[in-house]
């Protein structure tokens, strides 16, 4: 049976510049911008809402919990500070040594990433999912390294 619950109704709406903005139970109103507590490995639970001062304004233990309307507001934010791809396939790479740059397919069409160095591949929590930083600064993911063609698994191998 699954518990039942309020929804945390949230008074939060974006300001003329776009940002998020939040009133409070007490009247006064701050530019908030969510942050998960942990983004791949528990994406939906502990998300604070911090003020521009980078104090926290307010914790949210699940997303779930809060009203439809907030909860959009929210994740529409989300998903434009987290913008990481999912690599699916990696179909070329222009050398084993770093600096290189990769050509690869992801979740959001073809990409290239330029690694600087080994160390920005970096494994995650199941050893089997890897986080790669590109030089521009955009991460790419890859949930699961088993799930790659076995070429893009080869090319991959190079580098870890």
């Amino acid at each position: 049976m699954t518990p039942s619950f309020t929804p945390l109704t949230l008074a939060l709406a974006r300001n003329a510049h776009g940002r998020l903005v939040l009133t409070q139970a007490d009247g006064t109103v701050h530019e908030a911008v969510p942050v998960r507590a942990f983004p791949i490995a528990a994406p939906h639970e502990g998300l604070s809402l911090v003020g521009p001062d980078g104090h926290e304004l307010l914790w949210i233990d699940r997303l779930e919990q809060v009203d439809a309307p907030a909860r959009a507001l929210i994740e529409e934010e989300l998903a434009a500070r987290e913008f990481v791809p999912t690599i699916t396939q990696i179909t070329a790479v222009s050398g084993f040594t770093t600096p290189s740059t990769w050509t690869v397919e992801t979740d959001r069409g073809t990409a290239r990433l330029v690694l600087k160095a080994e160390e920005d591949i970096r494994r995650l929590g199941s050893r089997s999912a890897l986080l790669i930083a590109a030089a521009d600064g955009v991460q790419f993911r890859v949930p699961d390294v088993g799930a790659l063609d076995r070429a893009s698994r080869r090319l991959l191998e190079r580098f870890l």
